[in-house]
């Protein structure tokens, strides 16, 4: 399998899970400024959505949408864990976390600002933008601070695909300057996935995440 990413974009996740789940891949980095891939080319030829992630299979398939990758991908390691069996209510429930984390966290992290006459996947560049950002986020991650309650990870006691999600847009929340101690279930979270082997290879892989704003460089 091939991974086409981006350094901090949500494909940190998939790279997150395929290391968990201790499949064989490969790397290839996608600038998405530039809209060009490691391998050559232009990178919206492979994936007319222009964004990351992207899985190309061993037969040559191509899937995307970040949810829908972590899920295929707990399911090539079965013995890990990753996701419940399907069937099960366990499955719906990690399948309900992934949704959420899509939707109501992914999306309202994405700018609504325009570049160039579109709209840009990316995380805001401007001081106005990065407020409103904060502003639609935080509402969202004091609900997963809630559920979190008790809880090691979003299923419970074990980790799953979602964990890892929610990670990667923990570190969003982090370059927007949103401070989790304000949310501490979340915080204990956060330092408690950043400390596993997979996650950590991940961070020492890709490396830090483009600057946002100058101030931030």
């Amino acid at each position: 399998m091939i991974l086409f990413h981006a350094p901090g974009a949500s494909s940190q996740a998939a790279h997150i899970l395929l290391r968990e789940a201790g499949l064989p891949f490969a790397l290839e980095r996608v600038d998405l400024s530039t809209h060009q891939w490691s391998g050559g080319g232009d990178y919206r030829k492979l994936n007319p959505k222009a964004y990351v992630p992207a899985l190309k299979l061993d037969d040559g398939n191509l899937l995307t949408e970040c949810a829908v990758i972590l899920e295929f991908i707990a399911d090539q390691a079965p013995a890990k864990n990753l996701i419940p069996p399907a069937g099960t209510r366990e499955r719906y429930r990690v399948l309900e976390w992934l949704a959420f984390i899509a939707t109501e966290l992914h999306k309202n992290f994405i700018t609504p600002e325009r570049h160039g006459g579109v709209a840009a996947n990316f995380l805001s560049k401007t001081e106005e933008g990065q407020a409103q950002t904060r502003l639609h986020v935080s509402p969202r991650l004091a609900y997963v601070d809630r559920q979190l309650e008790g809880r090691d990870y979003l299923g419970g006691s074990i980790f799953t695909a979602p964990d890892a999600y929610l990670f990667t847009m923990l570190t969003w929340a982090g370059r927007l300057s949103l401070d989790l101690s304000s949310w501490p279930n979340l915080s204990a979270f956060f330092n408690r996935i950043r400390s596993r082997p997979a996650v950590e290879a991940v961070l020492r892989v890709e490396g830090p995440p483009h600057a946002l704003l100058e101030a931030n460089k």
